[in-house]
């Protein structure tokens, strides 16, 4: 497995997009703003989603209404962080699979977040239909909180490892 994984990331290294990522002096950053950009759209609608949940912010709107007015804002931006962060791993791929910090954004955080929020905002039609939120959704939305703080600072671990 790590020896095909290895391979991948070698073969992703030489594309044109990874030759592009890695050689050219502006491609890099650009593409890190890319990637930044779409966290801030990601986690901005998340954390205000979460926030709703915990009884934080303006009671205006329903949680339900409000994972209802962020959820295409909410995808977009990952589609952002997705693109983002694959161009940014393409052109360093091979020290990328090396990074334990990275191992554990990736190989743990990532994944258990991105499924504890789906099941958060699809619940949260049904916990959020009251401006009152059970206990539950505001445990749930905690922990979400919680686990995408794990993932930056997983993320901002990277440099160092």
């Amino acid at each position: 497995m790590h020896d095909t994984l290895v391979a991948f990331a070698k073969w992703l290294e030489g594309t044109p997009w990874g030759l592009m990522t890695r050689e050219s002096i502006w491609a890099y950053p650009f593409v890190q703003l890319i990637h930044f950009t779409g966290l801030s759209i990601w986690l901005g609608t998340n954390f205000a989603l979460d926030l709703r949940l915990l009884g934080v912010g303006s009671r205006r709107a329903t949680a339900a209404q409000v994972a209802q007015e962020l959820f295409v804002w909410n995808w977009i931006g990952f589609a952002i962080v997705l693109t983002g962060g694959f161009m940014l791993f393409s052109g360093i791929a091979t020290a990328f699979i090396a990074n334990i910090a990275f191992q554990w954004k990736l190989g743990l955080f990532v994944p258990l977040a991105l499924t504890w929020h789906v099941v958060v905002q699809r619940k949260a039609r049904e916990w959020g239909q009251t401006i009152d939120t059970p206990g539950i959704a505001r445990f749930a939305a905690l922990t979400e909180i919680l686990l995408w703080i794990c993932v930056i600072t997983a993320a901002v671990q990277i440099p160092n490892h």
